[in-house]
This record gives C-alpha cells, structure tokens and sequence, in this order.
C-alpha cells in the first residue's frame, strides 16, 4: 500500500487544514462524476477518500 500522505500530495508534518484543503482539491479532480465515470479517476476518487479517512 501507498503512503496516505504521498496520496495526498502532502509532507508528514502537515496539519488538518492541509489535510483537507488538499483531499478537497484532489476529490473534486478525481469525483466519478466529473470524470464520465472512468474507472482510473473512480479508483483515485476512493483512494483519496481512504487516505483522507485514514490521517484525519
């Protein structure tokens, strides 16, 4: 498994605003239904959410 902070696009030491400012970013990039439902963009969307469950 990735690292949930590599997922995010974040360094270790980030707090929960940069947590969220950036699953927000990456969620509304990679949101199924922004994407014509490509499955790529579908199993980012859930990663992001998963690494985003996991640190906050």
């Amino acid at each position: 498994m990735r690292d949930y902070y590599e997922i995010l696009g974040v360094e270790r030491s980030a707090d929960d605003g940069a947590l969220k400012a950036s699953f927000r970013k990456l969620a509304m990039e990679h949101h199924p239904d922004r994407n014509g439902g490509c499955e790529e963009a579908e199993g980012r969307f859930k990663e992001i959410n998963e690494a985003y469950s996991i640190l906050s």
